[in-house]
């Protein structure tokens, strides 16, 4: 929670997570299946909430009660189960719009998309993509309505910048962490950053849209307007 908080605090629009389903059913935002060391280690599916708190795992709802409700939340999905009670407990705290939900198999989010108003972040290796090219998997991502691709900033170029944003797909780079990444992903139009350093994040992005700024109104308009949607 301290981490959430610093984030926002230091002016990131939104904060990254990874979701498990407890025991007793209830949201829990953390990375590993397992939390703690040796004979205090512990499987997240199969503890209670209250016992996860100890290690200092938050629930989903924490978060909303604790930092409100202004800011994108990015999460990922661990198991197929998490997938409504995550929706359900951002739909209680007025947040669904502001989900981004991201998993791997687009299959089951474009079978999500008629029943959520979430934004749907297809996210996986750029090899992992379905056979047929990329070009058919941005068309077929359009057509079921899923939002955004996910990549690794490692794998992304212009030219695949343009091509998804040609069908409409907003395109989110992670684990940009150096300042020449971040500049990078910001000069080829990535829509979202995932950075662990915020006031870093913040500060080159700032100083990448003042330049752009600087070189007249074409640049400007030519900017996307929602440059800095998932920071």
């Amino acid at each position: 929670m301290p981490a959430f908080a610093s984030g926002l605090a230091a002016g990131a629009t939104g904060l990254e997570s990874d979701a498990w389903l407890t025991a007793d059913n209830e949201v829990v935002l953390m990375h590993d299946r397992y939390v703690g060391k040796l004979l205090r280690r512990r499987n997240v599916r199969e503890s209670t909430a209250a016992q996860l708190a100890e290690y200092g795992v938050p629930r989903l709802a924490d978060v909303y009660a604790e930092l409100g409700n202004n800011f994108e939340f990015s999460i990922d999905a661990k198991h197929h189960k998490v997938v409504q009670p995550m929706m359900d407990v951002a739909a209680a705290h007025g947040a669904l719009e502001r989900l981004w939900l991201c998993y791997p198999d687009h299959e089951v989010l474009a079978a999500l998309r008629p029943q959520t108003t979430a934004r749907l972040v297809h996210s996986c290796p750029k090899d992992h993509l379905p056979d047929g090219g990329v070009e058919r998997h941005a068309r077929t991502m359009q057509d079921s309505g899923i939002d955004t691709i996910n990549f690794r900033h490692t794998e992304w170029t212009a030219g695949l910048v343009a091509l998804f944003h040609r069908f409409e797909i907003k395109c989110f780079a992670w684990d940009v962490q150096q300042d020449r990444h971040l500049r990078e992903m910001t000069r080829i139009g990535i829509d979202g950053l995932y950075c662990d350093r915020p006031t870093r994040m913040v500060e080159s992005v700032a100083a990448q849209l003042k330049g752009a700024s600087r070189q007249g109104g074409a640049a400007e308009q030519a900017e996307p307007t929602d440059q800095s949607n998932q920071l």
